[in-house]
């Protein structure tokens, strides 16, 4: 379970920038996770409601999920689709000379604190 590794190292970013920025609590943590990022959101927000009683800053945090949407390239015929329904075969051209553009990412997207 990779997703514990993820929600520590999200949370000690969010924790050491409500420490340089003098904040008193952070009420609200919007991420964006890719949906061929291989994190698994249920076990993810396990992870995170136990890990967060752990903190100084985010104890009542509520999280927000944002999915993003996995898109693939296909570098012979120009085209983009659903990284999800297709995988790396483009259903145009049947060429696997693709890569993916979005969808594989986690990133923090908002912080909001008091």
């Amino acid at each position: 379970m990779h997703e514990l590794g993820i929600v520590v190292h999200v949370i000690d970013q969010v924790e050491e920038l409500a420490k340089q920025n003098n904040v008193k609590e952070v009420v609200e943590l919007s991420l964006e996770i890719g949906e061929v990022s291989g994190v698994i959101e249920s076990y993810f927000r396990d992870c995170f409601e136990w890990s967060k009683k752990k903190t100084t800053y985010m104890q009542n945090c509520k999280l927000n999920w944002i999915s993003i949407k996995g898109i693939t390239y296909c570098e012979n015929c120009g085209k983009t689709y659903g990284t999800v329904e297709h995988g790396k075969t483009c259903p145009y051209c049947g060429s696997e000379k693709t890569y993916l553009l979005t969808g594989k990412d986690c990133m923090i997207k908002d912080i909001k604190v008091i």
